[in-house]
């Protein structure tokens, strides 16, 4: 605790002179708010997309909202879930914000861990709309090395014996996706192949500039632990008394989620990327969240529910302009009842883990 109010000293100290330089973001006074919540934590921090997702937690009983604190575009709200002090921001779309937001949580506040929460799209056919999902690992899915056209598998990429490159992973071959050829024609696609490439990490607690490459991030395995208990909970079926789902929604953990900003409604990719890496929730910011976390060296833990089959259930249906609202409200009372266990749990971890 000591070691952390002496860093908060510092960073105040360093925050306060950019601001005298005319450079700064932080006012004295926001300065003085940081540091006064922090002598109140730690934090359990709630990392949330939008306002939509957000929204259905504020208005919840069971929780109490303190005071908040509007940093670089982004609020900071204050407040308590039971037992549990918390803070709640939300990033706004993509991955980008999702790591901007979450390194400003990290960096500015005393907090203990990070549950990231929000809806996501399907690309696992046993699950369904209205389903929670919590995966042991994460991954960014959209860090390609798109080979040139000509060359294929045993072709070397460039850098790759740099160490910055990799063909470990595995690739997308555009050409298996070409439509109306006469079968046993050969057929190719300018586009060829993308490789999927893991992130680099430099750890908090490593050698400067000396990286670290991660591509599927497991969240804390106490907050994984813990969230077995979640799995009987009763969630919502029914936007309202004339639109129902199909199927008893239920909390399921699952191996893998994978992020890009991409918003995918493509059903020949949801498959792929299902019968490639066994991914159930995709959407546009946990990796971010995670890796973030992972070179924080942060428990973090990841709540998504399924608001729609990514690609379409059939073709003249879009299934997330109907049940967003209630896969949202899902979550939130997932989130909730995991901070409840939480709380009755309690204990520190500082497990990590990736490849």
């Amino acid at each position: 605790m000591v070691a952390f109010r002496v860093l908060s000293v510092l960073l105040s100290a360093l925050m306060l002179l950019n601001a005298q330089q005319g450079n700064g973001a932080l006012t004295a006074r926001t300065q003085k708010m940081i540091a006064k919540v922090n002598e109140d934590g730690p934090y359990l921090g709630l990392v949330i997309p939008n306002l939509y997702e957000m929204n259905p937690l504020l208005e919840s009983s069971n929780y109490t909202a303190t005071n908040t604190i509007d940093i670089a575009g982004r609020r900071f709200r204050f407040g308590t879930i039971g037992e549990k002090k918390v803070i709640l921001v939300m990033t706004g779309l993509s991955m980008i914000n999702a790591g901007i937001t979450t390194q400003l949580l990290l960096s500015l506040f005393n907090v203990e861990g990070v549950v990231h929460y929000g809806i996501a799209g399907n690309a696992n056919p046993s699950l369904n709309i209205g389903d929670v999902t919590i995966p042991e690992y994460w991954a960014h899915g959209a860090l390609w090395s798109w080979q040139r056209y000509g060359l294929g598998p045993d072709d070397e990429l460039p850098l790759e014996s740099a160490g910055d490159y990799t063909r470990n992973i595995g690739y997308l071959k555009f050409a298996n996706y070409t439509v109306n050829v006469t079968e046993g024609s050969p057929y190719d696609n300018l586009l060829n192949n993308v490789w999927y490439q893991p992130e680099e990490v430099f750890p908090v607690d490593g050698t400067p500039e000396e990286r670290q490459h991660a591509f599927w991030v497991a969240v804390d395995p106490y907050y994984y632990e813990i969230s077995k208990q979640l799995e009987d909970l009763v969630l919502e079926g029914c936007i309202n008394s004339t639109t129902c789902l199909t199927t008893t929604p239920k909390v399921t953990r699952v191996q893998r989620g994978t992020s890009a900003s991409i918003y995918l409604d493509n059903a020949a990719y949801r498959s792929f990327i299902y019968n490639k890496f066994n991914v159930s929730p995709v959407d546009m910011e946990s990796a971010s969240v995670a890796l973030i976390c992972l070179q924080q060296r942060k428990p973090f833990i990841a709540v998504r529910a399924l608001s729609d089959l990514a690609g379409g259930g059939s073709a003249d249906s879009n299934e997330a302009d109907t049940f967003t609202s209630l896969a949202a409200t899902n979550s939130v009372n997932v989130v909730l009842k995991f901070i409840e266990l939480l709380a009755v749990n309690s204990k520190s971890s500082t497990g990590y883990a990736y490849y």
